[in-house]
């Protein structure tokens, strides 16, 4: 397991483990290897709600609204719609075969991508955050798990998210927790 993912799971208190998920398949259905660092994430917490705020997505979660696979699609066709009707395009995607992929979404909407530029790895992605509602979009040069551990330990500060976010104490409810169905 990587240092940061080492460092999350003791960030964020969890008495759910994750579980080892078919990466294999939910490569096929995305068409995309996802980065390890993630990977390792969900494996070891798995999906789940940050600080009362944060959704991150899960493949195959039992929820079907933070399933990352339908998630990332739907969130992919809302983006394409704006594009070809209200809204630019970042900067960041001037190169043909460059695309974003949602993993998380706050309570008020405000949704992180992985930059996947083309021809670049997947553990070399970057991460993008925009505002619920508009055109705002800040950039991160920074893995999965960097950005979510340096925002959490407050080193990084992302003017979209709630200024509640992050909390203190941490809170996590990964989506294996059998809580969530009551």
């Amino acid at each position: 397991m990587s240092e940061t993912i080492e460092q999350l799971s003791r960030v964020l208190p969890s008495s759910t483990p994750g579980g080892s998920k078919d990466w294999a398949s939910a490569a096929r259905k995305m068409g995309i290897e996802l980065p390890r660092d993630y990977r390792e994430f969900v494996d070891t917490l798995g999906g789940g709600y940050i600080d009362g705020y944060l959704y991150v997505m899960e493949p195959d979660c039992p929820f079907e609204a933070s399933d990352l696979v339908g998630f990332a699609e739907e969130r992919a066709e809302a983006l394409e719609y704006l594009w070809s009707s209200s809204e630019d395009k970042p900067g960041e995607l001037a190169d043909a075969g460059d695309r974003l992929i949602a993993f998380a979404m706050s309570d008020n909407g405000e949704t992180a991508y992985w930059l996947a530029k083309a021809g670049q790895a997947p553990d070399e992605w970057t991460i993008m955050v925009n505002e619920a509602r508009g055109e705002w979009w800040e950039h991160y040069d920074l893995s999965f798990g960097q950005f979510l551990l340096s925002t959490l330990t407050g080193e990084l500060r992302c003017e979209i998210f709630s200024d509640s976010f992050p909390a203190s104490p941490h809170t996590f409810r990964s989506f294996a927790d059998p809580s969530w169905d009551e």
